[in-house]
């Protein structure tokens, strides 16, 4: 069995900055081509930055990962420009804090559609392309602690439950896929210090203090921190690990 990933594809939503693009550097360190979707105008810019770094092959689309049709769309254009994705990793996301008295209809679609909805289109997207094509490949969902507790002292209901979808999605998916040799897994990561954390942190700066003060190793955790086991999971190393959640969170809900 090969544990080698060079010469394979990926495909990472929300790749433009953050967890996502963290995540495909580290794939493109092992040799990945990566091809990167993302809302932001910048991904296309992020993209030849991983190209130029690594020496991989690599495509930048602005996606909305929300509108089914664009995310089917955008799995064909990368597998015509670098090939079959054989490799996920679904990093988009967002998070609005708020009384769950006071949350609008708008605002939780939004969570859901982009969490859930968008995490499914794209394992939609690339299960589909494998099952076409016959071949094998590893979904890594991005879900959350969050998915698993409830955080405090901020109210994240809409974003707590999509997360909780999230997982339980990726087993569903997994289970669906086994006989085909797609493996589904989820990471579930606790407070880690992205752009997204970052603007929360901003408007409520206490919260730092209070968060990190639940960890017990003591410090949030960088998007570098949830790489090995990125590229353990798309490896044929976890070849036997499907349909699970693995929560890394210095271990916040170990308390």
């Amino acid at each position: 069995m090969t544990t080698t990933l060079a010469g394979r594809t990926a495909v990472i939503t929300g790749g433009a900055r953050g967890i996502g693009l963290t995540l495909a550097r580290a794939l493109a360190a092992e040799g990945v081509n990566i091809a990167l979707l993302d809302l932001l105008d910048t991904v296309e810019e992020s993209a030849k930055t991983v190209a130029n770094e690594y020496g991989v092959a690599t495509h930048g689309l602005q996606v909305d990962v929300t509108d089914r049709a664009a995310v089917a769309e955008a799995f064909g254009t990368v597998r015509e420009a670098i090939g079959l994705p054989t490799v996920l990793v679904t990093a988009a996301g967002i998070e609005i804090n708020g009384d769950s008295v006071d949350v609008t209809a708008e605002q939780w679609r939004k969570v859901i559609d982009v969490n859930l909805g968008g995490t499914f289109f794209a394992a939609q997207a690339f299960g589909a392309g494998l099952l076409h094509a016959g071949m094998p490949g590893s979904a890594i969902l991005i879900a959350s602690m969050s998915g698993h507790i409830v955080n405090v002292p901020q109210w994240a209901a809409s974003y707590n439950a999509s997360k909780a979808g999230v997982i339980h999605l990726g087993k569903s998916l997994a289970v669906e896929w086994a006989g085909a040799g797609i493996r589904v897994n989820s990471i579930s990561p606790g407070y880690v210090l992205t752009d997204l954390t970052q603007a929360i942190l901003d408007k409520e700066p206490a919260l730092h203090d209070e968060w990190v003060a639940l960890i017990p190793q003591g410090r949030m955790a960088a998007p570098a921190d949830l790489s090995g086991l990125v590229t353990f999971l798309a490896s044929d190393a976890s070849a036997y690990l499907t349909a699970q959640d693995i929560v890394i969170d210095g271990g916040y809900t170990a308390l």
